[in-house]
Order: C-alpha cells, then sequence, then structure tokens
C-alpha cells in the first residue's frame, strides 16, 4: 500500500492513520496538563541546582536512591502511556481515556508490573555519567512504538534524561511508513511540536469529533498554556541543538525479529551498540525481540533476545505492556498463577491474562558484559 501511495504524484507522505492519532492526543488533555505541569517543575529543579543532588541534609546514598525513584517514576510514566495503543482503544470514551492516563492510574498499575528491571538500566546510566564527566557523549535510544499520547511520554522521558544528564544526546527511532494504526513516523513528532507551540489553539478549537458530539472544549488556563509552551521551547531546544534526534531506518518495518539486526542492517545493528541504552516501547517490538515465540514464561530476557543478548554489545531495556502471548522472565508459577485468576484463560488453556495490556514486563539485558 505504502508503494501505491510512494508513486503518487499528491500522496506520497499520506498517514492514513494521522487523524485517529491527533483525536486520541486531543483526548489525553487531562493527562498531558497534569504531566506538563510535572515536567516544568522537575526541569527547572534540575536546572536551578535544587534537585536532590544539593540538599546537604542528605547522604550520597539517600540522594542516589530520590535519582533513581525519579527515573522510576519517568520511565513508569513512559511504560503505562504505552496503554493507549489505538489498536485496542477504539471503543473507549473521552472519559475512558482520562481515567487510563492519570497519576492515581498510574499508581494503582504499579503492582501489575510483574518484572521490573528499571534499577539495574538506572545503575547502567548513572555509571557512565560518574565515569565520563559531563562533556563526553553517552547516547540513549528509544525505539518508538505509537504516535500520540505515548509519543509525548516518550517525550518526556527523554527531555529528562537529558536534563538530569543520565544522557548527553537521545536518539528516536519512529518507523519510516504508516504501518500499523498508531506507530510513529517522524512527522508526529512535528505535529506534537506544533500542537505545543499554539496550544490554546489546540485544545480551544473544537475539533471535528467535539463537533459531532456537541462538546464544547474549556479554554486552557494561563498557568497550563504556559507549562505547555514550557515543554514545546524545551524539546524544540534540544533538537535544535542536536541533542534529540530521529532516526528513522526501514528495518523497524522489516519482516521477522530483531534476531536478524546483525545480519539484515549492520549499519543500525553497529550505530546500537554505541548506544549506553537501547529502550524498546510496546509489544510489538519485544515480540520481535524474542523471535515472537512460545518460550516457557520463566526463560531468561536475556536468552530470549538471541543474538541481541549477553556480549552483543547491545544494553536493552523493554519497557512492554502485555498485549499477546508471548512472555519471558516470569518468576517460577507466577504465568499459572495469572492463568488462574479471572479472565486470566486457564479453563481454555490460553494466556488471556496477557492479551489487554492490564500487566507490564520492564526488563533489562546487559550486552556489553
Amino acid at each position: 500500500m505504502n508503494t501505491f501511495f510512494a508513486r503518487s504524484k499528491h500522496w506520497k507522505n499520506y498517514d492514513v492513520f494521522a487523524r485517529q492519532k491527533i483525536s486520541t492526543f486531543r483526548s489525553s488533555r487531562s493527562a498531558v496538563l497534569e504531566l506538563a505541569a510535572r515536567y516544568k517543575e522537575l526541569v527547572l529543579q534540575l536546572e536551578s541546582g535544587s534537585a536532590a543532588a544539593t540538599d546537604s541534609s542528605r547522604t550520597p546514598e539517600e540522594i542516589n536512591e530520590a535519582e533513581k525513584l525519579l527515573f522510576k517514576e519517568m520511565c513508569e510514566i513512559c511504560l503505562w502511556g504505552n496503554a493507549t495503543d489505538l489498536s485496542l482503544l477504539t471503543s473507549l470514551t473521552y472519559d475512558d481515556l482520562q481515567k487510563l492516563q492519570g497519576s492515581k492510574a498510574r499508581k494503582d498499575a504499579e503492582k501489575n508490573i510483574l518484572v521490573d528491571d528499571l534499577p539495574a538500566a538506572y545503575d547502567v546510566l548513572k555509571r557512565a555519567q560518574m565515569d565520563s564527566g559531563r562533556n563526553k557523549d553517552r547516547r540513549v535510544d528509544i525505539v518508538l512504538d505509537n504516535a500520540g499520547f505515548e509519543l509525548f511520554v516518550d517525550s518526556i522521558l527523554a527531555g529528562y534524561l537529558l536534563s538530569a544528564n543520565l544522557a548527553t544526546t537521545v536518539v528516536l527511532h519512529p518507523k519510516p511508513i504508516p504501518w500499523f494504526v498508531s506507530d510513529v513516523l517522524p512527522d508526529d513528532f512535528a505535529v506534537l511540536l506544533n500542537a505545543l507551540a499554539d496550544p490554546r489553539s489546540f485544545y480551544g478549537n473544537p475539533s471535528e469529533d467535539d463537533r459531532l458530539s456537541g462538546r464544547t472544549p474549556q479554554p486552557l488556563s494561563e498557568k497550563e498554556s504556559d507549562e505547555l509552551g514550557f515543554l514545546f521551547r524545551h524539546w524544540a531546544g534540544f533538537h535544535q541543538e542536536g541533542q534529540l534526534i530521529l532516526r528513522p531506518n526501514r528495518f523497524w518495518t522489516g519482516p521477522g525479529g530483531y534476531w536478524r539486526l546483525h545480519e539484515v542492517e549492520p549499519k543500525l545493528f553497529e550505530d546500537l551498540r554505541s548506544s549506553e541504552l537501547v529502550i524498546f516501547k510496546g509489544d510489538l517490538n519485544y515480540r520481535k525481540l524474542t523471535g515472537d515465540a512460545m518460550w516457557d514464561p520463566t526463560t531468561p530476557f536475556s536468552t530470549a533476545l538471541g543474538p541481541l543478548g549477553i556480549n552483543s554489545g547491545v544494553r536493552t531495556l523493554a519497557l512492554r505492556t502485555c498485549k499477546a502471548d508471548v512472555v519471558v522472565g516470569l518468576p517460577a508459577g507466577k504465568d499459572e498463577e495469572l492463568r488462574e485468576a479471572e479472565g486470566g484463560g486457564g479453563e481454555t488453556g490460553e494466556r488471556r491474562w496477557a492479551w489487554s495490556g492490564k500487566w507490564a514486563v520492564v526488563q533489562f539485558c546487559d550486552g556489553k558484559k
């Protein structure tokens, strides 16, 4: 289908899913405003030096623990942003989306993270920061999944990593073509920045969906508009300075799993080896990382990564809300426990608990060892 569009005169860059992406982001207003306020507060603290690191009443261990908790918070925001996958949310209302994306929903969902390797990932970035000082380039890559609200929270994470000096460069990897409903394309980042550049117009003017439903959007307050404008200036500045980079590659929409990366796209493989940490977002990236195979659920994540595992030179962090059967790295007996729970699929022999996005895994493999 993309070939047909590419060969046309007027439809070369047409994204058939663009309207759905921007509609879902607009519907995420409540969570966007909440996170914009949190982000501005955090960044101003980091930039003014009033964050935990300058608190003389704390020991170095307490400061490090506070910074680790902040890293965990930012990554969990990024993780649960994946719950707004358009391929699964077609029947949800505006109010449903608000409930899914707020801080209370994220807090309630903490118990649903079945494996949490975030401390190990933080330690890797912190060691690199301590070893290299502020001047050496330290890169984090994020292989993106969905546009709309999820791209927004991915950008929150990227901006935080740069502001906290846990990375000096963040490379975002979008898809090169419209592939599956809400996948991020390079233009989606520009669309996001444009919305934040003029938030009063974006959120204040009725969309087509608003007109059809008879809903009149509430104007933004001065504070809300200022906080969204801060995001625009901050992210646009990182992008202009070359610290926040978009790097699409056709490999991400190719057939087969990521085990083939070193053979099919060796330049991309070598590029990822130079990164301190490569974060893979979402369910499909997880399935491709693990070969989309029916592993025993207790199989170590590093084993399921195959050529991208131990000694690959690639440090992998998967942020995945489960939407398919494939899962590895679970404690013994956990899969059986979840299957036996209501709706878990035990009576059918299916792993239904892993289909809805309710449960998540955050798994790390240090391929540089």
